[in-house]
C-alpha cells in the first residue's frame, strides 16, 4: 500500500509531525513518502498512492497560503480522484482556527475528488474527527498530540487498505 503525506512547513512542526503520521502509517506496512510543496514532488509516486495526507501550519484561522495555492494551481499533474484524502494542522492556540484550517483543505479534496478520512468517535478515543491538531503554547499539548498523531496515521492506513487492497 503506497501512501503519501504532503505538507508546507514554516518552523519545522508540520513536517516533524508528518513524520510521527508517517511512522503510524509504517506500523501496518504501508510504504510512505513524505513531500514538502516546497521541493520537487515524485509525481509517478503520488500517482500510484491510494491515500494521501495532507498538513499544514494554521494562518488566520485557516490553512497556509502556500498549501492552498499548491492545492489550487500546482496539483494538476497529480491526479487526486478516488484517492482516501485526509488532513492535520499545527496551531499556537486551540482557538487559533485549527478545524477551519483543516475543513478549509478537506473541502478542496472533496472537490477533486477524494474520499475524505474521518475516523470520528468510530474507533473510540482518541476522537479524531477531522484530523489531528498539536498546538505548540498550550503547555505539553504539542509533544502529548504526537501519540494522537500516529494514531491518526495508523487508522488512515489501516482504512485505505481496506477500501484499496487487491
Amino acid at each position: 500500500m503506497k501512501l503519501a503525506i504532503i505538507y508546507y512547513s514554516e518552523t519545522g512542526q508540520t513536517k516533524e509531525l508528518a513524520e510521527v503520521i508517517a511512522e503510524g502509517m509504517r506500523k501496518v506496512g504501508s510504504e510512505v513518502r513524505l513531500f514538502s510543496v516546497d521541493e520537487p514532488l515524485d509525481e509517478a509516486y503520488l500517482s500510484a498512492c491510494d491515500g494521501v495526507v495532507f498538513g499544514t501550519p494554521t494562518h488566520m484561522a485557516t490553512c497556509a497560503w502556500r498549501m492552498n495555492q499548491w492545492l489550487i494551481e500546482e496539483r494538476a499533474s497529480i491526479p487526486l480522484a478516488g484517492k482516501l484524502g485526509g488532513c492535520f494542522a499545527t496551531a499556537h492556540y486551540a482557538q487559533g482556527g485549527s478545524d477551519s484550517a483543516i475543513l478549509s483543505i478537506l473541502g478542496m479534496l472533496l472537490v477533486k475528488g477524494m474520499l475524505v478520512y474521518s475516523g470520528g468517535s468510530a474507533h473510540g478515543q482518541p476522537f479524531i474527527h477531522h484530523g489531528p491538531v498539536a498546538l505548540d503554547a498550550v503547555g505539553n499539548h504539542y509533544e502529548d498530540a504526537k501519540e494522537m498523531f500516529a494514531i491518526f496515521g495508523q487508522r488512515f492506513a489501516e482504512k485505505a487498505i481496506e477500501l484499496f487492497e487487491k
